[in-house]
C-alpha cells in the first residue's frame, strides 16, 4: 500500500481513490490509534464534513467504522474544518473526522483527523493509523457487540456554538466595515456571513449555495475573479474568499488587488505586537513564503521562523516554541491563543477587525510587504517522487540557483495530496522568474509524463 496521507489528510477521487471501504478502514484504525486507553468509558468522535456529495457516502462510512469500533460519534454536519476541530475540544472528544477535500475539486473527498484537544496528528501517529489500515489490525480492541457497539448522536447547535467563539475571539468590532465574502458554495456558506455580520461588518455573501457539486467550481480562494468583481460592484471595503473547508483566506483590496497569506499574516504579526501578544515578537512561516515576508519582517524587528510546506509543521513549532501566530502563503493562518489549527473566517475577523482600528485601508495594510516577483508553476506528473528528484531536474535547479544568487530562489517540491510538483521561482523580475519555472518545468515534464 502507497502512503495515504499527504500534507492534509487523506484525499482522492471519492469513490474511485477514495472508497467507503478505505473510509471505513481509516475510522477503524484511528480509533484504535487515537482513543485512550482507558476504557472506563467509550471513545468519543466528532465527525463533520463540507458539502461535497460525496460526503454523505463517506460520513456514513466513517460512522460505521467508528461506532463498530466501540466509538460513539457526535455528528455535527455541514461545518468548517476548523469548527470540527473546535467542537472536538470542546466535547473533550477522543478525535474528530472531517469528510473534505478543501480547495480540490468536487470529485475528489479527504478525511481530515483531529486529536484530543482538537490537534492535527504528528507523522508518526499517521504512520500508526498507516499500519493499522493496512494489516487490518484489531489487535488494540477486540470488535465490540451488544451494549459495545457505539451510538451516533446529531448535534444541532454546534454552529452556533462555533460563531460564538469566533465572535468572541474579535479584538475590536467591525462595525463601518463592508466585506464580499465568497463562500466557495462550501462549509462556510452559512456560518461565514453570520459571524462577520455579528462581529459587526456588512456582508455581502456570494457562492453561497451549495448543492452538492458547486464547490469550488470556479469561485472560493483559487478563483478570486468573481470577488474581485463583487467587491468593486458594491463599493466594498475588501473581499475575503475561502475554500471548500474553510481553513484559509485569500482577501482582495477594495481596488480587487488580491492579498494573500504572507501580506496577512504581516498585517496580523504587526496588530499582534502592538498589542503585545506576538510571542517573542516571533512569525512561524513555510519554505514558500515570499522573500518579500522576510525582509518587511526583519526591517520591523520580528524574527521569522520556517518550516516545511503544510500547516501541521507551522502548529507543530507553533506548540513547541510557545508562539502565537503563523501560517502560509496560500492563507492558513494559525492563532493558537484561539484555534488549534488553520481557520479561515477567524483570519477574516481579526483583518477586518485590524482595519477597523486602525482606519486604514487593506491596501495601506498590506503595503508593509513588498513582494518579489514569483512564479509558481504546478507540474501534473505520472510519479512524484521521480519528477522531483531525476538528475536532470536536479541538475536544473542547481544551474539556475547559482544563476540568480541572492536576488531570488528555487523552491522545489513534491504536492502531499495531488498527482503534481511544484515548481516555484522567486526573482528580481517576473520574466525571469518565469524563464527560470519554465526550464525546471520541463525538465519535470520529462522526467515523469503525466498519465
Amino acid at each position: 500500500m502507497g502512503r495515504l496521507f499527504g500534507t492534509d489528510g487523506v484525499r482522492g477521487r471519492a469513490n474511485a481513490d477514495l472508497t467507503p471501504e478505505l473510509a471505513m478502514a481509516l475510522a477503524v484504525a484511528a480509533a484504535h490509534t487515537l482513543a485512550e486507553t482507558d476504557r472506563s468509558h467509550p471513545p468519543l468522535a466528532v465527525v463533520g464534513r463540507d458539502t461535497r456529495a460525496s460526503g454523505e457516502m463517506l460520513e456514513a462510512a466513517v460512522v460505521a467504522g467508528l461506532t463498530s469500533a466501540g466509538a460513539n460519534v457526535v455528528r455535527v454536519g455541514v461545518l468548517p474544518t476548523p469548527a470540527v476541530a473546535f467542537l472536538t475540544a470542546e466535547a473533550k472528544a477522543d478525535l474528530g473526522v472531517v469528510l473534505s477535500a478543501s480547495h480540490n475539486p468536487m470529485p475528489d473527498n479527504g478525511i481530515k483527523l483531529f486529536a484530543a484537544g482538537g490537534h492535527k496528528l504528528p507523522d508518526e501517529i499517521e504512520m500508526q493509523i498507516e499500519a493499522a489500515v493496512e494489516t487490518n489490525s484489531t489487535t488494540a480492541w477486540e470488535r465490540p457487540v451488544g451494549a459495545g457497539v457505539g451510538r451516533v448522536h446529531d448535534l444541532l447547535d454546534g454552529a452556533d456554538h462555533y460563531v460564538q467563539h469566533l465572535v468572541g475571539a474579535v479584538p475590536h468590532r467591525l462595525d463601518g466595515i463592508k466585506v464580499v465574502v465568497d463562500c466557495a458554495n462550501g462549509a462556510a456558506s452559512e456560518v461565514a456571513p453570520v459571524a462577520y455580520r455579528e462581529a459587526g461588518a456588512e456582508v455581502v455573501a456570494i457562492n453561497a449555495e451549495p448543492d452538492g457539486l458547486n464547490i469550488n467550481d470556479d469561485c472560493g480562494s483559487n478563483h478570486i475573479e468573481a470577488l474581485r468583481e463583487a467587491v468593486i460592484q458594491h463599493g466594498a471595503h475588501l473581499g475575503i474568499a475561502h475554500d471548500g473547508d474553510a481553513d484559509r483566506i485569500v482577501a482582495v483590496s477594495a481596488d480587487g488587488d488580491e492579498v494573500d497569506g504572507d501580506q496577512v499574516m504581516a498585517i496580523l504579526a504587526l496588530a499582534m505586537r502592538e498589542a503585545g501578544t506576538l510571542t517573542q515578537d516571533t512569525l512561524v512561516a513555510t519554505v514558500m513564503s515570499n522573500l518579500g515576508l522576510r525582509l518587511a519582517m526583519s526591517a520591523q524587528g520580528i524574527r521569522l521562523i520556517e518550516t516545511k510546506v503544510g500547516d501541521r509543521y507551522v502548529l507543530e513549532e507553533l506548540r513547541a516554541s510557545g508562539l502565537a501566530l503563523g501560517g502560509e502563503q496560500s492563507g492558513h493562518i494559525v492563532m493558537p491563543a484561539h484555534a488549534t489549527t488553520g481557520d479561515g473566517v477567524l483570519t477574516g475577523l481579526h483583518l477586518m477587525a485590524r482595519m477597523a482600528a486602525t482606519g486604514q485601508s487593506l491596501a495601506e495594510l498590506a503595503s508593509v510587504v513588498t513582494k518579489l516577483p514569483q512564479v509558481l508553476i504546478n507540474v501534473p506528473v505520472g510519479d512524484r517522487t521521480v519528477g522531483a528528484n531525476a538528475p536532470a531536474v536536479r541538475a536544473e535547479v542547481e544551474r539556475a540557483e547559482a544563476e540568480l544568487g541572492e536576488t531570488g530562489r528555487v523552491l522545489l517540491r513534491p504536492s502531499g495530496t495531488e498527482p503534481l510538483v511544484r515548481v516555484m521561482v522567486e526573482a528580481a523580475t517576473e520574466a525571469t522568474a518565469r524563464e527560470v519555472a519554465e526550464r525546471i518545468a520541463e525538465q519535470v515534464r520529462t522526467a515523469s509524463p503525466a498519465r
